[in-house]
C-alpha cells in the first residue's frame, strides 16, 4: 500500500483557485440579476448572437427616431405658440384700425398699434428654442427677422426713400398734407407692396429661407418640420403694422390716412385668415409626428420583448445563483482560514 502524502499548503492553493473561479463567477451573476440578461451574450446564445445583435441596432435606430420626434414635437408646439400670439396681435391690430378708419382714435395711438404689432412680430418671429431660430427655415443659426425700428434698419431706410422718390419729401414734411388718398393708395399699391410681396423682403427684412426643415419622423416618412418667417401671411402683418407706423406718424392728410388705415385694415385680415391656415398645416403635422411616435413606440416594444426572450435570465433563478454562491465563498474563506492555522507545531503540543 502506497502512502500519498497531502500538504496544507496544497489544500490551501487549491480553495484559494476554487476561491477566485466562484468570485469571476459571483460578478457575472450578480450582473445577471442587476440587469436581467445574460452577462455573456455570445457564449450564451451562440449562432443566435447575430440576431440579438440586429435587434439591437434597429432598436437603438428607432429610439433615436423618438427622441428626434421629441424634439420636433418641441419645436412645432413652440411655433404654434409663436403664430398665436402674432394672430392676437394683428388682431389688435385690425381692432385699431376700425376704429381708426372711422376717424375716433388719436394718431399717436394709432401709430404705437402699429409699433407695437411690428414689436411682437419682430420678438415672435425672431424666438429660438435650444439655440436654433423657429422661423428661420434652415439657416437656424441667423435671426429671421430685422428689426424695423433699430436705427440702421435697412427696411425703413427703405420705406423712406421709397416715400422720398414717389412724393419728393419726408413723410413729416408739411407738404404731405397735401397727398390725397389716390396718390396714397397708388404709392402703397406700387410702391410699399414690393418692398413686402416682392424681393425688397428678402432685401431689407428677412434673413430666412423659404426651404423647411425636414425631418425624418418615421423610418419610411419624412415632413416638413419648420415655419419660415417668409410665408405671406406673415409678410402681410408686416406690411400693415409698417403702413400704420409710417402713415399716423408723420404729417399725412386725413384722407390720405383714412387710404393707409383701409390698406391696413384689408392685409390685417388677410393675414389672419392666411396665419390661421398656417397654424392648421402646423397643427397637421403635429399630429402627424405624435402618431409615428406611437408607431414606433409599439415596435420598441416588440424589439424589447425579443431582445429579452433572447437574453432575458429568470431573476429567482439569478437570486439563488447569487445567494449560492456568496455562501460558497464565504464556506470556502473559513475553511481557509482554519487550514491556515493548522501547524505541526500545535499538533505535537
Amino acid at each position: 500500500m502506497k502512502a500519498v502524502s497531502v500538504s496544507s499548503s496544497a489544500v490551501s492553493n487549491a480553495m484559494r483557485y476554487s476561491q477566485t473561479r466562484m468570485q469571476v463567477d459571483l460578478v457575472k451573476a450578480q450582473k445577471e440579476l442587476d440587469s436581467g440578461k445574460v452577462a455573456d451574450i455570445g457564449l450564451t446564445l451562440g449562432a443566435n448572437t447575430s440576431q440579438s445583435v440586429n435587434f439591437h441596432r434597429d432598436l437603438d435606430r428607432l429610439n433615436s427616431i423618438v427622441d428626434s420626434n421629441a424634439l420636433v414635437s418641441s419645436r412645432l408646439k413652440s411655433t404654434q405658440d409663436a403664430l398665436g400670439q402674432i394672430v392676437s396681435a394683428a388682431q389688435s391690430l385690425l381692432s385699431s384700425m376700425t376704429v381708426a378708419s372711422s376717424g375716433d382714435m388719436p394718431d399717436s395711438v394709432a401709430a404705437e398699434s402699429g409699433r407695437s404689432a411690428l414689436q411682437s412680430l419682430t420678438s415672435m418671429l425672431n424666438a429660438s428654442l435650444n439655440g436654433e431660430y423657429l422661423f428661420a427655415g434652415t439657416n437656424t443659426d441667423v435671426r429671421p427677422i430685422n428689426d424695423y425700428s433699430a436705427a440702421s434698419s435697412p427696411a425703413k431706410a427703405a420705406f423712406d426713400a421709397a416715400f422720398l422718390a414717389r412724393f419728393g419729401f419726408a413723410q413729416n414734411d408739411p407738404a404731405a398734407a397735401n397727398i390725397s388718398a389716390a396718390d396714397m393708395d397708388d404709392f402703397l399699391t406700387n410702391d410699399v407692396t414690393p418692398q413686402f410681396m416682392g424681393a425688397g423682403w428678402q432685401a431689407n427684412w428677412s434673413n430666412a429661407t423659404d426651404q423647411q426643415i425636414v425631418s425624418r419622423i418615421a423610418l419610411n416618412e419624412t415632413t416638413g418640420t419648420s415655419v419660415s418667417a417668409n410665408q405671406e401671411g406673415l409678410r402681410k402683418i408686416a406690411m400693415a403694422a409698417a403702413i400704420v407706423t409710417e402713415a399716423f406718424s408723420g404729417n399725412l392728410s386725413s384722407a390720405a390716412k383714412n387710404a393707409a388705415a383701409a390698406k391696413a385694415l384689408a392685409l390685417a385680415g388677410e393675414a389672419i385668415s392666411d396665419l390661421g391656415q398656417l397654424q392648421s398645416q402646423t397643427g397637421i403635422v403635429q399630429n402627424r409626428v405624435s402618431a409615428a411616435s406611437e408607431r414606433i413606440n409599439t415596435q420598441v416594444d416588440l424589439f424589447e420583448r425579443h431582445i429579452i426572450d433572447l437574453e432575458g435570465v429568470d431573476p429567482y433563478e439569478a437570486a439563488n445563483r447569487v445567494n449560492d454562491l456568496m455562501s460558497h465563498i464565504q464556506t470556502s474563506f473559513a475553511l481557509t482560514a482554519r487550514i491556515q492555522q493548522l501547524s505541526l507545531l500545535n499538533y505535537l503540543t
